[in-house]
């Protein structure tokens, strides 16, 4: 799906933040290898509509005024602390011909036997991998199929990932994405239940020591002055 979006040239910066903030537009900077950085603005509803479907791992066409559009891709959002919303952007812009690296989210697909028939509980350990790749092939997302976690021994790692054409991945391969804990077995459940017992014969207060270490000090003194009689 192609994602787009308008821009317009920040001018008298001094006052631009609150400016923006009448005119319901979102302070950003575009950059990339090699391209001069440039400030810019991009209009708030059009942008929080982008950054839902785009998110940060598909090419965005950047129109600047009367300029042809550029291929970007959101590299930051900075968010207000209380409001939590987008106060500005950092675009990055691409070059076609240049590989770049990216965070692709994973997306879950499918049930796990292991879960559904014998009770376990699944474990995602990675919710995105970074891949090298052009522009052009770069994924939104990767589906991770987890029929293929059968039973307590099975495992999705990223080394078998099934990746588009001309994409690498750059997290290492023996990494696990996923896999399916066993159930706790009845003896397991009982001794979670159990209330931890202390061995109060081997606690002694602060007081009790002290007295100990004061009692011990004491005796060294008598038998230091015992032999010097």
């Amino acid at each position: 799906m192609p994602y787009a979006i308008s821009a317009t040239v920040r001018t008298n910066l001094a006052k631009r933040s609150r400016d923006e903030q009448k005119t319901g537009r979102i302070g950003a900077v575009v950059y990339g290898h090699g391209i001069a950085s440039q400030s810019i603005s991009v209009g708030h509803s059009d942008f929080v509509k982008l950054l839902r479907g785009a998110g940060y791992s598909s090419l965005i066409d950047l129109t600047l005024g009367d300029q042809s559009p550029v291929k970007v891709l959101i590299k930051e959002v900075q968010l207000h602390p209380i409001k939590v919303e987008p106060v500005h952007i950092d675009f990055y812009q691409v070059r076609m011909d240049e590989e770049l690296t990216a965070d692709i989210p994973l997306k879950f697909i499918g049930e796990s036997r292991a879960v559904k028939e014998d009770g376990g509980t699944l474990i995602k350990s990675l919710d995105h991998v970074e891949v090298r790749c052009l522009p052009a092939n770069l994924p939104h997302e990767i589906e991770i199929d987890l029929s293929v976690l059968a039973t307590f021994e099975d495992a999705v790692t990223v080394g078998g990932l099934k990746l588009p054409s001309g994409v690498t991945s750059v997290t290492d391969g023996k990494v696990t994405i996923a896999t399916v804990a066993r159930p706790l077995t009845e003896e397991e459940l009982k001794k979670l239940d159990e209330p931890a017992v202390a061995d109060v014969t081997a606690v002694k207060t602060e007081g009790e020591e002290k007295k100990a270490a004061e009692e011990a000090k004491k005796a060294e003194a008598a038998a230091a002055e015992a032999a010097a009689k």
